[in-house]
């Protein structure tokens, strides 16, 4: 996935809202999203080559989703980004699952990432690029891509001009998403689905043998769970209600 807009603590029925594209090879296979037993109860797609995801929640509240990070120097990366999304997914908080994730990059190597983890109670994100930064979100929208999050950014020497571009269409997509005067967490994600479809912001991708695959919306809150996914990209595919539950 490469953008990925989290509104945390925004809306008082939902604390928890996403709306995110996923930029991919078109023939790396992957299922939609469903109920999936991972240790917990969880709602993902996932991409059947390494048996990982890139966005899901569970049965505690539980968002987790992933972009990739773009670096300058290759990674001798022995395991799935993926993996690591379904491993976190098995824990009951979103610090609980940075404890984990932290552990993990102690054990393991993995390539670069931008790792969101979000329940009622804490958003953080972790930057991966070799190194690593924890970041504990505030309240507010909050949008990440290969490149940074939120208006901080690291474009790589080897990819300075799509990597501005990216930051840009960042900045565009968290103005343009700041939530309106009485907006519902519901009515916020219908902009943010005609947003995610919208070229002028650059963030659905059409290339040769790449591009947006699918976008997801998610909405977690008390009596309130929403997951409407397009399988492909959301210029041209309607978004679909997502019967399973947790």
């Amino acid at each position: 996935m490469c953008t990925l807009t989290l509104a945390w603590q925004v809306f008082e029925d939902a604390p928890v809202v996403v709306a995110a594209n996923r930029d991919e090879l078109f023939d790396r296979p992957s299922e939609s999203p469903s109920a999936r037993d991972w240790e917990a109860a969880v709602v993902a797609p996932m991409d059947r080559d390494a048996g990982g995801t890139w966005l899901g929640y569970n049965e505690h509240g539980l968002l987790v989703g992933i972009t990739n990070r773009w670096t300058d120097g290759p990674v001798d990366a022995d395991r799935s980004r993926g993996l690591l999304v379904r491993d976190a997914l098995e824990y009951e908080t979103a610090t609980d699952a940075c404890r984990f994730v932290e552990r993990e990059l102690d054990a393991r190597t993995y390539d670069g990432f931008n790792l969101v983890m979000a329940d009622e109670a804490a958003a953080i994100l972790v930057e991966h690029d070799g190194a690593r930064l924890v970041r504990n979100l505030q309240p507010g929208i909050h949008v990440v891509v290969n490149v940074g999050a939120d208006g901080t950014y690291d474009v790589p020497e080897a990819r300075s001009e799509a990597g501005q571009a990216q930051a840009n269409n960042a900045d565009a997509v968290r103005t343009a998403l700041q939530p309106e005067p009485g907006e519902t967490s519901s009515e916020w994600l219908d902009r943010a689905a005609e947003l995610l479809g919208d070229h002028e912001y650059g963030v659905c991708v059409h290339r040769d043998g790449f591009g947006t695959r699918s976008s997801s919306l998610i909405r977690l809150g008390t009596g309130a769970v929403e997951y409407r996914y397009a399988d492909g990209p959301p210029c041209e595919t309607e978004f679909e209600q997502v019967t399973d539950r947790v």
